[in-house]
């Protein structure tokens, strides 16, 4: 089983679009996925509502219920699960990222953002946890942001990841809809983008998990 959790200790990174996204796409190929809602926000969960029966499966738990939850996830034969996190909770963020293979760590290219991103690397070293900065909602013609910014991440020794999400409509229309973007408009850019940074991740959790077996 593959884990990512999605931690962002500022609000406003768009990373429950992200994890909904991730965790559908998942789905569609055929993984059996649980989309973990730890915010009390619940957006997640009320995404899961519109959908009926669809997968991916959605649960809504305490955060101090995560690990546990994970383990009973394993032993129900689920092959990845994606942990969306409540912002500005640093014990929740630790737990969720103690239990993942992998963090992703949403961040907007805005000043206020990449400074405030600082607190969650810290959070992943802390906690011996992989992490890859994804940069969301770009701005269509943000080449030279872009660049700066990955500079900026790889001064903290943090990883950015080389797949980008762009700002783009569909992924918000999609979820007033309840769907994802790789449902509401399968062969859209932002679809696109969505497959191609899940694959990425998933890699990555590969090799974390290898290196684990390999140290044992």
């Amino acid at each position: 089983m593959q884990t990512l959790s999605l931690v962002s200790q500022k609000g406003g990174a768009g990373k429950t679009t992200l994890a909904i996204n991730l965790a559908a796409a998942a789905a569609l190929r055929g993984q059996k996925t649980m989309l973990v809602d730890l915010d009390p926000q619940g957006s997640a969960a009320r995404w899961a509502d519109l959908r009926g029966e669809r997968e991916p499966h959605v649960t809504a738990e305490s955060p101090a219920r995560v690990s546990r939850v994970v383990e009973e996830l394993r032993k129900q034969g689920y092959d990845f699960v994606v942990i969306d996190t409540p912002p500005n909770a640093d014990q929740h963020a630790k737990q969720a990222a103690l239990c993942a293979d992998l963090v992703a760590i949403p961040c907007r290219l805005s000043f206020l953002d990449l400074d405030a991103i600082g607190a969650t690397i810290d959070l992943c070293e802390l906690v011996k946890r992989p992490a890859r900065v994804v940069f969301n909602a770009v701005p269509p013609s943000a080449i030279r942001a872009v660049e700066e910014a990955a500079d900026a991440m790889r001064a903290r020794h943090a990883i950015p990841c080389p797949i980008l999400i762009r700002e783009r409509a569909v992924l918000r229309h999609a979820i007033t809809d309840g769907l994802a973007a790789q449902e509401y408009e399968p062969d859209c850019r932002a679809a696109q983008e969505i497959g191609e940074l899940l694959e990425l991740l998933q890699s990555n959790i590969l090799d974390f998990q290898h290196s684990n077996t390999l140290e044992r």
